[in-house]
């Protein structure tokens, strides 16, 4: 079955591991296989890693578009939840629905839910 996507003038995509940046004018894509596709918005760049969960969402995201080292991203990812753990046990929910996406390979999907955790980090810390 084919996605059709809208770009809008200059967004960024990342469409199996290629970053596509649209020129001037909208247009239409369609893709017509399974491949790892980012939009604009979902993109997180390395310079914007810049919490523990920022980090834990970008080392789901080089799961999800670099399936060729998938063992040093699971490594990183990992090591990066247990940092979180150790300073905020209380996501701990969180972050086993993000772990169980990844642990069966459903990499977009715990994208989605890393986002939870990154919402949780960020009202922790306004609350401090």
């Amino acid at each position: 079955m084919s996605l059709k996507i809208t770009l809008k003038s200059g967004e960024r995509m990342i469409i199996g591991g290629a970053v596509v940046t649209n020129g001037p004018t909208k247009c239409n894509l369609i893709i017509e296989n399974t491949v790892p596709i980012l939009r604009d918005k979902d993109i997180l760049s390395t310079d914007k890693a810049n919490t523990p969960a920022r980090r834990i969402y970008f080392s789901i995201q080089l799961m999800y578009i670099d399936g060729t080292h998938l063992t040093a991203h699971h490594k990183l990812y990992w090591k990066l939840v247990r940092e979180f753990l150790d300073a905020a046990p209380s996501a701990l929910g969180i972050i086993d629905k993000i772990s169980e996406e990844i642990l069966n390979g459903n990499y977009y999907q715990a994208l989605k839910n890393c986002k939870k955790l990154i919402a949780y980090e960020e009202e922790v810390i306004a609350s401090v």
